[in-house]
């Protein structure tokens, strides 16, 4: 109580003092990731950075940091304390090079591989998302340092996405795409929110009072400030210098409190002559400079800074983190007679090839605004080198090699040219995932999938190691390799990380957080040019609820790889459930299941339990399963382990678009319980009694 007292004195007592210029100038950056200072009332500039895979170098004075795995590698570890330590770690660096917010988590929805910034991203899964996302900001706040979450709402892809609207119905739009912002917001209370580029039914969010006031702010409680993403006043262009041609009262009744990275909306003159035309009152910007003092408190720009908690950035420790996130992650996508783990006692020689297995993926922009440039970074090939030293040659050669490792997938670079069908079907190199751009073909490289079947054909232990951040075809060449390993952008230690789970020191344990379809087609999202990337600046998002794994039940669709699927080295045992009770009363309440699982196999491992729900009778459409619940464990060889999982009954409810909330109808749910999507070994049946 104390607290919060000193906190709201100080606000209040600041907000008197501010003269209505100075307030303008609070509402407005200064200078790319810094916003305008008031010296004579000690308030210094709140200084912000780029951040969801680490201290990006264009926004911390051009420092070198710690460089994580990529969002959808988080993800793929299906593990909350991992994802609060993450979120720790950054807030520490951030904390260290005197930066205040960290702009992260990035939260939209995977609704296409194609999205350029899917790597960025957690999951095709709303549910999914928001248990990485609250222990991200957790953990990021834990060091007093402002998380984040971006971009609300509905960016969903970078084609047009300064000028494009997402038409989207009201019951997708909550079941979907707000619903991890507003779990994340109700359940972690981020201190400040990034609006995104795109318009929402022809609205641009940072201009919509629906959006901003009416759902964020009053619906969900939200009580730190909205920043707009950088330029997006501007028509998302930071050559285009031309003003808003909106009027700023517009913003400012719907609840925007921060336009960077300058005034265009919010130039000055521009809110003085509104503010004289009676077009908004000094209250309403009360409102709005309010919320950004108590961010300031909340960060502790008031306090000594021998009061603060202490930052760190490169240390042993962040760097271990990086290494964990990125083996957590890593997916075993295929692996037919066992061929991996390797034995390094029976290699004599090991032969590795492909683009990626000595690119370096952490430089500056390199993929955009998430890009962290780390004092060093482990290459695939130096892993292995440094596995294998004294042990095992490697070499170039694969027909007289024990076994062929090819790294190969994605990239983050920017085409040199304007691409045509042809040179992309030859394999030149194009564009691939990164702010900006979105992907343009599904599959690999021509280059790539001649190399996979020559180099198969020469030497059949060969396996293929993807490095991307979405889903692939594999189509072309999956049948041929007898083994396939998904590493995502695994960080500045990824290269250990990788010969560790390709030698077995760890065993594989992460589960995929977005459906592989077998085809681009497959996807909803890409049904016709409508759908995606739109047309006449709209895109129709025509698969309503239906999005990932959920489509692919809906349409019995077999995928190439199903949402929550990974493989092991061992084998568990998914022996039987208990609940003690059954009945979930309302959408507030909860009740627990009890999972009794046992590692059969000979290794030690990680399983990831997952629980889908099944209403079974309900007065509206909803899909066949959708994740409920689901936790990480790690079992010994031969043992067994009860694992306890809540299940929330607001995890159970759908929109209920004729009343405008959230609905928990009383009925039946099964809930099924296995080691993916499509995977079951359980079930239990639950009833909502309300």
């Amino acid at each position: 109580m104390k607290t919060f007292d000193y906190e709201e004195n100080l606000v209040e007592s600041l907000l008197c003092k501010l003269k209505l210029k100075e307030k303008f100038q609070l509402l407005t950056g200064y200078f790319f990731f810094q916003t305008h200072t008031v010296p004579r009332l000690g308030i210094k500039t709140f200084k912000i950075t780029d951040g969801p895979l680490g201290i990006s170098q264009h926004s911390s004075f051009l420092r070198k940091n710690t460089y994580f795995p990529a969002g959808i590698n988080l993800a793929a570890a299906w593990n909350r304390e991992l994802a609060y330590e993450c979120g720790e770690a950054i807030g520490k660096e951030a904390r260290a090079i005197g930066r205040s917010c960290v702009l992260g988590p990035g939260i939209n929805i995977g609704r296409t591989p194609f999205n350029g910034r899917t790597y960025e991203y957690y999951s095709e899964d709303p549910y999914l998302t928001k248990e990485m996302s609250i222990p991200f900001v957790k953990g990021v706040q834990s060091q007093k340092i402002a998380a984040c979450p971006k971009h609300y709402v509905a960016n969903n892809q970078e084609t047009d996405r300064y000028t494009v609207s997402v038409e989207v119905d009201e019951r997708t739009l909550h079941e979907v795409y707000l619903r991890a912002f507003k779990d994340t917001v109700e359940e972690a209370d981020p201190w400040t929110i990034m609006s995104s580029y795109n318009l929402v039914n022809s609205e641009y969010v940072h201009e919509s009072s629906k959006l901003l006031k009416e759902i964020l702010i009053e619906r969900w409680g939200f009580s730190g400030f909205v920043m707009t993403d950088w330029w997006a006043t501007a028509k998302g262009d930071s050559k285009n210098k031309e003003p808003s041609q909106s009027p700023p009262e517009i913003a400012v009744k719907a609840g925007l409190s921060l336009e960077m990275p300058k005034g265009y909306l919010y130039e000055h003159k521009r809110l003085e002559e509104a503010y004289r035309s009676k077009k908004f009152t000094e209250k309403d910007i009360d409102e709005l400079v309010r919320r950004i003092l108590h961010v300031y408190v909340k960060v502790g720009m008031f306090e000594k800074k021998k009061l603060l908690p202490k930052g760190e950035r490169n240390t042993k420790k962040h760097q271990n983190l990086a290494r964990r996130m990125s083996e957590e992650g890593i997916v075993l996508l295929k692996n037919q007679n066992s061929i991996l783990p390797l034995d390094s006692d029976k290699i004599k020689t090991l032969t590795v090839l492909g683009s990626n297995a000595n690119k370096k993926f952490g430089k500056l922009l390199y993929g955009g605004a998430a890009a962290v440039t780390p004092p060093y970074e482990i290459t695939a090939l130096k892993g292995l080198k440094e596995k294998c030293k004294g042990k095992i040659l490697i070499t170039e050669n694969p027909s007289d090699s024990d076994y062929v490792l090819l790294f190969m997938g994605l990239n983050h670079d920017s085409p040199k040219k304007i691409m045509s069908d042809k040179t992309i079907e030859e394999g030149i190199e194009f564009g691939n995932e990164s702010e900006k751009m979105d992907r343009k073909q599904f599959g690999l490289s021509k280059s790539q999938i001649n190399l996979i079947k020559k180099t198969v054909t020469i030497n059949p232990n060969t396996i293929v190691i993807l490095i991307n951040g979405s889903p692939i075809a594999m189509d072309d060449w999956l049948e041929n390799v007898p083994a396939v390993l998904e590493v995502w952008y695994p960080g500045m230690e990824g290269g250990r990380a990788i010969a560790d789970v390709l030698f077995g020191d760890v065993n594989p344990s992460g589960k995929l957080p977005m459906t592989f379809p077998k085809k681009i087609e497959d996807c909803p999202a890409h049904k016709s040019e409508r759908t995606f990337p739109g047309v006449d600046l709209k895109v129709y998002y025509e698969e309503g609820i239906y999005v990932g794994y959920k489509h692919y039940d809906k349409k019995n669709i077999n995928p190439l790889f199903p949402f929550g699927f990974g493989l092991s080295y061992t084998e568990f045992k998914f022996e039987e459930v208990e609940t003690t009770n059954k009945k979930i009363k309302t959408i507030h309440g909860t009740l627990e299941i009890n999972v009794k699982i046992t590692n059969v196999g000979n290794r030690a491992g990680s399983e990831v339990i997952q629980v889908y729900s099944e209403d079974v009778k309900s007065s509206v459409d909803r899909p066949k399963i959708e994740l409920v619940g689901f936790e990480k464990v790690f079992l010994e060889p031969k043992e067994t382990q009860i694992v306890p999982i809540e299940i929330k009954g607001k995890d159970l409810a759908f929109y209920d678009v004729s009343s405008d909330g959230w609905n928990l109808e009383k009925g039946d749910f099964i809930l099924h319980i296995g080691s993916s999507s499509r995977d079951f070994h359980l079930e239990e049946k639950i009833t909502v009694i309300n």
